[in-house]
């Protein structure tokens, strides 16, 4: 089959499209033929050997896909060939056909596209986990996103904006910027012109942010804990910025805060009844249109190499999806 194939872990420039054996489903498995997969900053990492996870070589990128099943193996009864899913597969996506754990494989109603569900799985998944369970989030609090015109970024956007949150969107650029408006951000902060913590102190009268979503880390990890408000919770999603923080405990003490880590994937291994609450969830928003995963850009497997640089060079804003069917 075709594929984007990682033959050896290294720099983005030396993957290329190619071909690999069709995988067969085995016990628990099922076979998908990929309409769209999804491109996230962890598939930039694990192609590099940069991922805590390490597949054996050769392989494909790309974690989270959407599609019709082909094939089931043994013991699988949730879904069956013919059927619209979407599936987490931690890897193989970037190909016309993957394999996915039953477990990790849910229905798509029709009302859903495959692009939708490509786009959004991971993001909206992780957004959700964050903000509804992790930080309990109330109608009236205000949440800071930070990397708030990425993936997971525009997703806890509107996912906080949908529960009645006031929402900061924090971005290092006005186009970046422009894109949260779009996607109802209340106020934003440019964090390459702006002290973060002051203007986040600013827009909130010095209460600060009741809730922050950090995709970013580095120094405004920091910065944004400074403009936590008293109970505030920070979610702690990604270090896009490249250096993992080392917040300061004495200002949660001071602020009675609190951080919660967000594994998504791991807690759909630990919680999988959970994880299908949230999923359901997310798919019925989906379908009435209150929540809609933003697509920068559709291409082809022989353009992969082009999604993961922009995306691991922060050139894009919104989700880019593969499809390996174009």
């Amino acid at each position: 089959m075709k594929a984007f194939v990682c033959h050896e872990f290294g720099p983005l420039g030396q993957h290329t499209p190619g071909e690999l054996p069709t995988p067969v489903a085995g016990p628990g498995q099922v076979l998908i033929r990929v309409a769209a997969a999804g491109v996230n900053f962890y598939d930039t990492l694990i192609v590099q050997g940069k991922y805590q996870l390490q597949p054996p070589r050769p392989f494909a990128p790309g974690g989270e896909v959407a599609g019709v099943v082909t094939a089931v193996g043994e013991g699988v009864t949730r879904c069956a060939p013919g059927d619209r899913v979407m599936a987490f597969t931690r890897y193989g996506g970037y190909a016309e056909q993957a394999l996915a754990d039953e477990g990790m494989t849910w229905p798509l109603p029709a009302a859903v596209s495959f692009d939708t569900a490509a786009a959004g799985l991971i993001t909206y998944g992780t957004a959700w986990f964050a903000l509804q369970d992790l930080a309990a989030l109330k109608p009236g609090e205000t949440v800071l996103v930070l990397g708030a015109a990425g993936g997971v970024g525009l997703a806890a956007l509107q996912i906080a904006k949908r529960a009645g949150a006031r929402v900061i969107a924090a971005a290092g650029s006005e186009e970046r910027l422009d894109l949260c408006r779009q996607h109802g951000a209340d106020d934003t902060i440019d964090y390459a012109r702006e002290d973060l913590k002051l203007a986040t102190k600013t827009l909130t009268g010095g209460r600060g942010a009741d809730v922050v979503v950090d995709v970013v880390g580095g120094d405004f990890t920091e910065q944004a804990v400074r403009a936590i408000a008293w109970r505030g919770r920070l979610l702690v999603i990604g270090f896009a910025a490249g250096a993992i923080p080392k917040i300061p405990a004495n200002l949660l003490l001071l602020k009675g805060a609190v951080v919660a880590g967000v594994f998504w994937d791991e807690m759909l291994r630990r919680e999988p009844d959970t994880g299908r609450r949230h999923i359901n969830a997310i798919t019925a928003a989906w379908a009435d249109g209150s929540l809609a995963p933003p697509i920068s850009a559709r291409l082809p497997l022989a353009r992969a190499a082009e999604a993961l640089d922009a995306l691991a060079g922060r050139r894009s804003a919104g989700k880019l999806i593969i499809e390996p069917g174009a």
